[in-house]
């Protein structure tokens, strides 16, 4: 195991808590609610966390896989299993509406891969490269 990588143990309450707030409280949203604006706000919320709970296993397993120069911080993980968790549940959102095409569907990956990659180009340009002096007086 890379000793810059976090180990799955710390995110395992995260993961826990997601999975059953979201999935529950989207059962409940379904089961026990008319379909009014509130309920379907209700929907979007429930639907990020339960996909965001089941994505960020899959997360951390590709950047344990695949790392990078610099292994990715927790913030990274966390947020792109949250980018999973919206793009999944805003599909669902609009498939309500019926209005999921294949140009929607890759419109809004497209659009969710940028900003990550963005961010991330953000992010890699805000590190600072560890100075090294060479002091020869001695």
């Amino acid at each position: 195991m890379d000793s810059h990588q976090i180990p799955f143990k710390t995110y395992l309450p995260s993961v826990i808590t997601l999975i059953l707030v979201g999935w529950g409280g989207l059962f409940g949203t379904l089961y026990f609610l008319l379909p009014y604006v509130w309920s379907r706000w209700a929907f979007f919320v429930f639907g990020t966390m339960g996909l965001t709970g089941l994505a960020l296993p899959i997360v951390y397993y590709l950047h344990k896989r695949f790392p990078a120069e610099a292994p990715a911080e927790p913030n990274v993980i966390i947020r792109q299993a949250l980018w999973m968790g919206v793009y999944g549940a805003t599909l669902a959102w609009l498939q309500l509406g019926r209005l999921v095409t294949l140009y929607v569907i890759l419109g809004l990956a497209g659009g969710l891969i940028a900003a990550e990659y963005f961010i991330r180009i953000r992010e890699k340009a805000n590190r600072h490269i560890p100075a090294y002096t060479d002091d020869d007086s001695s």
